[in-house]
């Protein structure tokens, strides 16, 4: 049990913006890391929410509504996701062989394509926010966003093959035990905002789903799976299922 405290907070500390309260590294714990990633997405998705309802109670602007729905999950995350998005787009969208591909990829120096990627995230995100925030889809579905798109990577980055350079080669595949959690929170996050909506909780599966087409993808084109391709994958996958939230 103290392998799996050390592993939350060590997976809080690295994948959320928020302010840590237990500051802590055990390399022993490595391995179940990844696995308390929807646990964290679960904390990110509430914040999320909270904010979102707070905004719309205190009959927030559109403009800064849909500003600030834009910019929440970014920051929440403390940009890292974001990090890997941009990264993706400027190795993927270069078009070179691959071994070059994944030197761009690994190049700190953000590109004209990485600039290009953004550019459309934030008017994609900004358009889909910018119903009025008296007019806000269901919030539940919200919440429980983040944690579905991070229960589908980590299955991905506990199951498909890394990239030769990445630190998740040998760091997550040498355990399967941790496995089950991501499982059952990725049905959770599904499955509730189902059971209680129909077809309007239908957000967390659209961007799991959106996580995995995301990821394959990304590996493919990069010769397997890394921290980028699995925060281009993320990005897109939250992308998707703001999208169903507001569009269904």
């Amino acid at each position: 049990m103290n392998q799996w405290w050390n592993a939350f907070w060590m997976c809080f500390g690295m994948f959320c913006g928020l302010p840590c309260p237990v500051r802590i590294w055990k390399e022993q714990a490595r391995p179940r890391m990844i696995a308390c990633l929807p646990l964290v997405g679960a904390i990110l998705g509430g914040f999320w929410a909270a904010l979102a309802w707070s905004l719309t109670a205190l009959n927030t602007p559109q403009p800064v509504w849909a500003a600030a729905m834009t910019a929440i999950p970014w920051l929440l995350s403390g940009g890292i996701h974001l990090d890997g998005y941009l990264d993706c787009w400027d190795a993927i969208f270069s078009r070179r062989d691959l071994e070059t591909r994944q030197k761009i990829l690994k190049d700190s120096h953000v590109g004209s394509f990485a600039l290009i990627g953004m550019a459309l995230l934030a008017l994609f995100s900004y358009g889909l926010w910018s119903v009025p925030a008296k007019a806000a889809p269901p919030l539940l579905p919200l919440a429980f966003l983040p944690a579905a798109v991070r229960g589908a990577a980590a299955i991905a980055v506990t199951k498909m093959k890394p990239m030769g350079h990445s630190q998740y080669a040998g760091s997550y595949q040498t355990i399967q035990k941790p496995l089950p959690l991501p499982v059952a929170c990725l049905l959770l996050s599904v499955g509730f905002p189902l059971a209680l909506l129909g077809w309007q909780g239908m957000a967390p599966l659209i961007g799991a789903a959106s996580y995995g087409l995301a990821v394959w993808y990304g590996a493919r084109q990069l010769g397997g799976i890394s921290g980028d391709v699995s925060g281009f994958a993320l990005t897109v996958g939250e992308l998707a299922g703001v999208a169903a939230l507001i569009l269904i």
